[in-house]
């Protein structure tokens, strides 16, 4: 099978329509309160590959991925992963105008939910920011092992919100 190709290195909310984070794994959390940042280090399904004649499984193209949300606060997590935190979906409502646009320059953010399998993150943002940190593997599993994705990690590229 032929290598993914990433159509770009650095996602944004203004991609947000075209994404997708079901059964997508979160090995790491971070909250930086002085930046105002959750940060999630994740394996991020890229494809869905049905099953060849003969084959009886999916495969998936997985990239390790920073997926950085900024200007967050009213931050809520609730919790109670068995065997690691595994994601529904990433839903946003409630656009709005953010009490500091003025500081920030921008006009709009959303209610946030990070909706896990076994519970959910809330919180406020103006956006996000993804970085895929290598190129797409070709996986039986919808995650990585961490020699594959290099361990865990939150490097990420440059970004407006720093």
């Amino acid at each position: 099978m032929k290598q993914y190709s990433l159509e770009k290195w650095v996602w944004t909310e203004a991609d947000f329509d075209v994404m997708g984070w079901h059964d997508t794994t979160v090995h790491a959390v971070a909250f930086i309160p002085e930046k105002f940042e959750l940060i999630l280090d994740i394996d991020y399904i890229l494809q869905w590959v049905h099953p060849q004649e003969g084959e009886t499984y999916f495969k998936f193209w997985v990239s390790p991925a920073t997926l950085v949300f900024a200007n967050v606060y009213d931050l809520k997590i609730d919790l109670e992963p068995v065997g690691g935190i595994e994601l529904q979906d990433i839903r946003r409502t409630d656009p709005r105008t953010p009490n500091n646009a003025e500081h920030i320059a921008r006009d709009k953010e959303w209610r946030w939910t990070v909706e896990a399998h076994d519970g959910e993150i809330t919180f406020a943002s103006i956006g996000f920011y993804q970085y895929f940190r290598k190129e797409p593997t070709l996986s039986g599993a919808q995650n990585l092992d961490l020699e594959t994705r290099d361990g865990f990690s939150f490097e990420r590229g440059s970004s407006p919100y720093q």
